[in-house]
């Protein structure tokens, strides 16, 4: 996956916005980030819980490790866009969104 689909995928979640962190591009929804992206790098990070950041890099290492220090132990996960598929990065925008968006927007978008 490119920088450029990170940003088409995430732009395409309810009430994101484009931002900057730090000089790298960032998606918030609620005024909170989930996601930022490293364009040199091709990695972008996100924000999820502890217990699905230990999933992921638990299913699939080669893609998603844990950013150092006390920001991993929070559940701020790297995902290695050069080799990730269309489904996981979708999955794993969706999963930072709605860990991070206010709870009242995640249920009006959960299925009925």
């Amino acid at each position: 996956m490119l920088p450029e689909d990170v940003r088409a995928l995430a732009l395409m979640l309810p009430e994101t916005i484009e931002g900057a962190h730090r000089g790298n591009p960032d998606f918030r929804v609620g005024g909170r980030i989930y996601a930022t992206l490293w364009v040199e790098e091709e990695r972008t990070v996100l924000r999820l819980s502890p217990a699905h950041q230990a999933m992921l890099v638990e299913a699939e290492p080669h893609l998603f490790s844990p950013v150092d220090g006390a920001w991993g132990r929070r559940g701020w996960t790297n995902l290695d866009l050069a080799e990730a598929e269309e489904d996981t990065l979708r999955g794993a925008l969706l999963a930072a969104w709605r860990h991070t968006a206010p709870p009242a927007l995640v249920a009006a978008y959960e299925p009925a």
